[in-house]
């Protein structure tokens, strides 16, 4: 979709994987995870660039913003905290600590979902190589791969609502 297409107004099938309803620990925690993930790309889906870029809200809050800061905040924890990596790329900086919020009409949406879905791949991969009590290569071990999961869980569903409304507001779709 370009950003020269009207947004559809509604959205696709829905196609999200379910946590399980039986499960170890893990699994259980891991499906609700991607479940999270899956819906914030579904919410977005059928938007325009332009709608995606669009604010309805005195701050720099946009679809293309919310997904872009969680794919910061999913390298964030997942490979330079947990795994402790180096020189991970962010679109935050001291310099500007909103730029992951800073889009436009001119960005792909497509794009910014690919690079979301990318970000939690990485995640993915970088959490298999961890147990649930594996204490985090950064901030001094406070945090726990458990812990981790946990708070991208929160922090993913947090922004998820933002996105549930802003799409209402800016085509009407609406979906559990």
């Amino acid at each position: 979709m370009t950003s020269t297409e009207p947004s559809t107004g509604t959205l696709p099938p829905d196609e999200r994987p379910q946590a399980p309803e039986r499960g170890g620990e893990r699994e259980t925690l891991e499906g609700f995870l991607d479940f999270q993930r899956a819906s914030v790309v579904w919410k977005a889906t059928g938007l325009s660039d332009a709608d995606a870029a669009r604010r309805l809200l005195p701050s720099l809050t946009t679809v293309s913003g919310l997904i872009r800061h969680l794919a910061d905040v999913e390298r964030s924890w997942f490979r330079e905290d947990l795994d402790g990596q180096q020189n991970v790329p962010f679109r935050y900086s001291d310099a500007d600590p909103d730029g992951e919020f800073r889009v436009t009409e001119a960005d792909s949406l497509a794009e910014v979902i690919a690079d979301y879905e990318a970000a939690c791949q990485e995640s993915r991969e970088v959490a298999a190589r961890y147990d649930l009590d594996a204490p985090s290569a950064a901030r001094d071990g406070r945090f726990s791969l458990r812990w981790i999961i946990l708070h991208m869980t929160e922090e993913t569903a947090r922004h998820l609502g933002h996105l549930d409304i802003l799409r209402e507001l800016l085509d009407g779709a609406t979906g559990e």
